[in-house]
C-alpha cells in the first residue's frame, strides 16, 4: 500500500489514507506533532484520522528519547497514569516481563487506573504514586 508523504519543517508525515480527506483541525495537529523535536524518522497515519484531545487519532507517533503515554490516550480515554519513581534506567531490567507478573496485584491496588472522575482515579491522585516518591 502506497503512502502521501506531507512535508514539515522537521520531519515528513506519511499518510495511509488512501484518498480519505484529512480534516483542517486534524492537519494542524498533525504538523504541530511532526514539529516536536523527539519525534523518530516520521509521523505516520492510518486511515481512520481524524482531530482528537492530545494528538490526531489514527496517528502513529514513534519517539527518540522520550515516551508520550497520553499522546491519544485522552482521546480514546484508555486510562493511562504516567506515574514519577525514583528509579533511573540502569534500576530497570531490559525484560519487564517479569516485574509485571510479580508486582501486579501491589501496583493495581497501590495506583488504581480509572477514568477521570471516579472514585478511583480521586483516590489515585491523593496517593504519593500519583504526586510522585517523596
Amino acid at each position: 500500500m502506497s503512502y502521501e508523504t506531507i512535508e514539515t519543517e522537521q520531519v515528513p508525515i506519511k499518510a495511509w489514507t488512501c484518498g480519505v480527506p484529512i480534516e483542517e483541525q486534524a492537519k494542524e495537529q498533525l504538523r504541530n506533532v511532526a514539529a516536536l523535536p523527539f519525534i523518530y524518522k516520521h509521523l505516520a497515519v492510518m486511515p481512520d484520522v481524524h482531530w482528537g484531545k492530545g494528538a490526531t487519532v489514527g496517528s502513529v507517533i514513534a519517539t527518540k528519547g522520550a515516551i508520550v503515554p497520553a499522546a491519544v490516550g485522552v482521546d480514546i480515554g484508555c486510562g493511562m497514569v504516567a506515574a514519577m519513581t525514583d528509579l533511573a534506567a540502569a534500576d530497570v531490567p531490559d525484560n519487564l516481563g517479569g516485574v509485571r507478573t510479580q508486582s501486579r496485584r501491589p501496583c493495581r491496588t497501590a495506583a488504581p487506573i480509572a477514568a477521570a472522575g471516579t472514585t478511583a482515579a480521586r483516590g489515585a491522585r491523593r496517593s504519593r504514586f500519583w504526586r510522585g516518591r517523596r
